[in-house]
């Protein structure tokens, strides 16, 4: 039987709407212990804003993160599953377009992201991959 992306994902994702600053996006980021959040309007997903995005397109370039809204610098075309959707897909279209996660929607409306560390844990949880995705937060670098 098929895994499916919604027994593997990440639920319980963030967002802020497009106007938030960047400064609300990094401290949001800094009290979850996440490196992404998700850009969207009228529960419609927009855009994906990464920890690097803010830092290689905003604070690199010498923008204010305090005025900078996110939808300046996330990313806007996110590659996205269904929860419905099987694992392999997943994996088929990191591997095909070289990203680390996927946003989880249905009807437009993110639930949730799936990451190579959660495929990892699901196909062999005692990887080296497995077991870092796994680690507490703050536990390494």
């Amino acid at each position: 039987m098929a895994e499916l992306v919604k027994d593997v994902m990440t639920t319980g994702v963030l967002t802020l709407p497009p106007d938030a600053s960047l400064v609300e996006a990094a401290r949001l980021m800094r009290d979850k212990d996440v490196g992404d959040v998700m850009v969207a309007d009228d529960h419609r997903l927009l855009g994906v804003l990464t920890d690097r995005d803010i830092t290689v397109r905003s604070v690199a370039m010498g923008h204010d993160p305090y005025i900078m809204p996110v939808r300046s610098v996330c990313t806007p075309d996110v590659l996205t599953v269904r929860p419905e959707e099987d694992t392999a897909e997943a994996v088929r279209l990191m591997r095909v377009h070289m990203v680390r996660r996927l946003a989880v929607v249905e009807d437009g409306r993110p639930l949730g992201v799936v990451t190579l560390g959660d495929l990892a844990r699901s196909r062999d949880p005692r990887s080296a991959l497995a077991d870092i995705s796994s680690a507490p937060p703050n536990s390494g670098a």
